[in-house]
């Protein structure tokens, strides 16, 4: 019996690195670890994966990770099920705050830069990468030439809802036309 591949992972520790430059990172999974990703984001096959950047040091104590995410995914599409494979190409952005606080209470405003985050001790790249991924992949993927047609579900012997049982005022505006066209007809008999 075989392990099962495990997520990649590259931890860093911020207080380690220099305060001066930036330092580069280049993160090229494996083919085991690729499908570990896969499994984890529940889709058929990760085909290519590289996350490479920089992480530049800001002011003090905070952090800037920028980066570039290309990948080969395959999904299966919404309306057939079938294979559907995509490339992106992503710009990653996050900043590691020393001051950051996230916003207490039932509503917060959202900040003006949601790729700040609170600044920690050791940064994974790989969940930072596998989040990216995880973000940047298409919600809706369709094969070529799929459509989603309409799908009509009820109990035996009672007449499917549709779309325009759906818009209760679509019969008024009818009846409305009718009894104008009653009205006409009435006042042309009379006349």
């Amino acid at each position: 019996m075989t392990d099962a591949p495990e997520l990649p992972t590259k931890i860093l520790r911020l207080a380690d690195l220099t305060n001066r430059h930036a330092s580069t990172f280049d993160l090229a999974p494996t083919p085991e670890q690729r499908t570990a990703i896969a499994n984890h984001l529940g889709i058929p096959a990760v085909k290519k994966l590289v996350f490479a950047g920089e992480i530049t040091p800001l002011g003090r104590g905070d952090w800037q990770l920028t980066a570039k995410l290309g990948a080969t995914v395959v999904q299966p599409c919404v309306a057939t099920l079938a294979s559907v494979t995509t490339r992106m190409d992503e710009v990653i952005r996050r900043v590691y705050a020393r001051d950051f606080a996230y916003p207490d209470g039932a509503e917060a405003e959202m900040p003006d830069d949601d790729a700040v985050e609170p600044l920690p001790q050791t940064l994974d790249l790989g969940a930072v990468m596998i989040e990216a991924l995880s973000l940047a992949l298409p919600a809706f993927p369709r094969a070529e030439g799929a459509e989603l047609g309409q799908v009509l579900v009820a109990a035996k012997g009672v007449a499917p809802m549709t779309d325009d049982d759906a818009k209760p005022f679509a019969g008024l505006g009818a009846l409305r036309d009718q009894l104008a066209k009653d009205e006409d007809d009435s006042g042309e008999n009379n006349a």
